[in-house]
């Protein structure tokens, strides 16, 4: 069964890439299908928007890589979340829970 797909919200694929990293380490291709799964096929990254996440959070310590093989018996990338990444998922997660709680007032007007 096929859920509506929808866009990554701007600014979201980080957040949702270190969630994905808290489970265990994934390639990019993991990580991809990781989302599709756990969204119940709602969300699609693209690798025009994933690989540049992954780098972008790996320049900032967020992440850490190292070569593996894959299930596919082919050599990938594997990523995981260094300490500081799981501190910033932390963050992320508080940030996201208050700006859904204040949009839900919104919607309710208030109740």
């Amino acid at each position: 069964m096929s859920s509506s797909r929808f866009p990554i919200p701007q600014g979201t694929l980080d957040m949702l890439v270190l969630q994905m990293l808290s489970l265990g380490p994934a390639h990019g291709y993991g990580i991809a299908q990781r989302l599709h799964q756990v969204s119940r096929e709602a969300v699609q990254a693209n690798q025009g928007s994933l690989y540049p996440a992954l780098h972008r959070l790996e320049q900032k310590g967020l992440l850490k890589s190292d070569w593996r093989e894959s299930e596919t018996g082919r050599e990938a990338k594997f990523y995981s979340l260094t300490r500081a990444g799981e501190k910033q998922l932390a963050v992320e997660k508080e940030s996201w829970n208050r700006l859904t709680a204040a949009v839900r007032l919104i919607f309710n007007e208030g109740r």
